[in-house]
């Protein structure tokens, strides 16, 4: 299939690329970037991107599509489907599936599942220990051979400090990234963060220290040992500064965030409201503020969702009981508009680096550019055009948003996956 793009705002920062020009793919590849490319007498799709974004899909580095074993919350179909609405193309999950993510037959399957009825990429994230249990390696090298791109237990903290040094020094061998979920169990029990909105409203509070202490132990094993971590969803002002720091010392340490700790505060848990729970939590005005601050000067590499769909009956119910986390993958991209783009924290390049390059480059996928003869995974949006959160329209399984009624903005009108059109106009073509 051949496609012009024409008369788009074209913004790849691999190349540093910010104008307006257009874009020829062939065979599922990026041919060529530029205005008016010669292409008389071809025949072709043509799009016309006249007062557009156009620019490489979003990759998110951590969603839990929950295929094998938890399909009543999500599946691979499903949960790729509502990716590409929100203009991601490639999507890496996590391991803590049913059975978990920790040798060469689990990865095999998420990936042939994935090629049969995924409307994204699909690379799968192995676990670090076997049964996501702490006590054992998994068989990291067999994972990544296997088309692993990294490592997590995420959901649960590798708390042994030894494991994780093997963990890291292992993963070397294989060029593949440790994820870590920074939790220091002993301080994290709890409902919500820690606080005068935990106090008021009766809930268990979760200590900053959770994080905290567990960023710095893995930024010390990490420099100690002169190997590479990345540090998952990061929530507080502590943990910004702790990697602001090690960065500065040259660790080799990198971290992610999610929208929903730029764009709320606790105070959306007020009323019980179970759509806002999660770990690490909601946290306050200033960790909000801090994390913008760590987007803007680069501290944080990523933006990605933490995409975690449940059924209704895991979040309508007691706050103690409700399960943590929220679906995200619709709401990313509109949500570091309306947060970051328009109130001036990032550029729209920016943006689209922490969204697509960045977290392509941190696990060694061949993603995030435009450039040519590099598969034409794109995204086709109008920054500046309104729209409001419905989540019963929402295209995964999961429907626990917080952002129900929300006006963001960038709204994806056309995504291509490989080069094949999978949203037109707003709807999905496949």
């Amino acid at each position: 299939m051949k496609i012009l793009i024409k008369n788009g705002h074209v913004i790849d920062p691999a190349n540093g690329i910010d104008e307006i020009t257009d874009i020829f793919i062939d065979n599922g590849e990026i041919s060529e970037v530029g205005v008016d490319p010669d292409l008389n007498g071809v025949e072709m799709e043509v799009i016309d991107a006249s007062g557009k974004i156009v620019a490489p899909g979003l990759v998110d580095m951590h969603v839990h599509l929950r295929e094998p074993g938890q399909e009543y919350k999500e599946d691979i179909e499903t949960g790729t489907r509502a990716a590409v609405y929100g203009g991601v193309t490639s999507v890496a999950c996590m391991p803590n599936t049913s059975p978990v993510c920790d040798n060469e037959a689990v990865v095999t399957y998420i990936k042939s599942r994935a090629a049969e009825v995924g409307y994204a990429n699909v690379y799968p994230i192995g676990a670090v220990s076997k049964g996501q249990e702490g006590k054992y390696l998994a068989e990291i090298g067999e994972m990544a051979f296997a088309g692993a791109v990294a490592v997590s237990d995420d959901g649960h903290p590798v708390e042994n400090s030894g494991l994780m040094r093997r963990a890291i020094e292992y993963s070397e061998m294989f060029d593949v990234v440790v994820i870590s979920h920074c939790e220091d169990m002993a301080l994290g029990e709890g409902d919500m963060n820690e606080g005068a909105v935990a106090t008021e409203l009766g809930l268990r509070g979760i200590s900053r220290a959770a994080e905290e202490v567990m960023v710095a132990r893995d930024a010390i094993v990490a420099e100690a040992i002169g190997g590479r971590v990345h540090i998952a969803h990061i929530s507080t002002k502590g943990s910004v500064d702790i990697i602001r720091r090690a960065k500065a010392r040259g660790v080799r340490i990198t971290c992610e965030t999610c929208p929903h700790y730029f764009a709320l505060t606790e105070d959306a848990c007020r009323g019980y409201n179970t759509n806002a729970k999660m770990n690490p939590p909601l946290r306050t005005a200033e960790d909000v503020e801090a994390i913008k601050e760590g987007l803007k000067d680069g501290t944080i590499d990523c933006i990605v969702t933490d995409h975690a769909p449940h059924h209704p009956d895991e979040k309508e119910c007691e706050f103690g009981l409700a399960k943590n986390g929220i679906i995200g993958l619709e709401t990313s991209l509109g949500l570091g508009i309306k947060c970051l783009v328009k109130t001036g924290v990032l550029t729209m390049s920016q943006l689209i680096e922490k969204m697509s390059l960045n977290p392509s480059r941190i696990l060694g996928i061949s993603k995030g550019t435009l450039s040519a003869k590099h598969a034409a995974d794109i995204v086709i949006f109008d920054p500046d055009k309104p729209w409001t959160v419905d989540i019963s329209k929402l295209h995964s399984k999961g429907k626990n948003s917080p952002y129900d009624g929300f006006e963001l903005y960038g709204k994806p009108e056309y995504v291509i996956v490989g080069g094949e059109i999978v949203i037109n106009q707003g709807e999905l073509m496949k």
